[in-house]
């Protein structure tokens, strides 16, 4: 069974910071591209960041850029995406996805694999 599970979520004030891992099971996605999307409540789920296959190529949403940075251990099958300087605007739930391809998108419609979300939320 395939399973993406996210972690390290949580309640942090604005200014912090949080890393959250995707660790996959089940086969390996070193082959993939994969994406970080929230959903905050009450919106549609945005993207967030995504990362290449080989992790040489990453996009951010305008929104995060230049606060968050995505990267990958394909040894350990995990995505990580490390939040600094967290606003209370980033409160959402985060998801991992994987998609089919090796190459970056920020179109969650094409990404097939989800893990449940973990909850991050920033106090002012």
């Amino acid at each position: 069974q395939v399973q993406l599970v996210e972690s390290g979520g949580g309640l942090v004030q604005a200014g912090g910071s949080l890393r959250l891992s995707c660790a996959a099971s089940g086969r390996t996605f070193s082959s993939n591209a994969m994406g970080w999307f929230r959903q905050a409540p009450g919106k549609e789920r945005e993207f967030v960041a995504t990362i290449s296959w080989s992790g040489g190529t990453t996009y951010y949403a305008d929104s995060v850029k230049g606060r968050f940075t995505i990267s990958r251990d394909s040894a350990k099958n995990t995505v990580y995406l490390q939040m600094n300087s967290l606003k209370p605007e980033d409160t959402a739930v985060y998801y991992c996805a994987a998609h089919p391809s090796r190459y970056s998108s920020t179109n969650y419609g094409g990404y097939d694999y989800w893990g449940q979300g973990t909850q991050v939320t920033v106090s002012s």
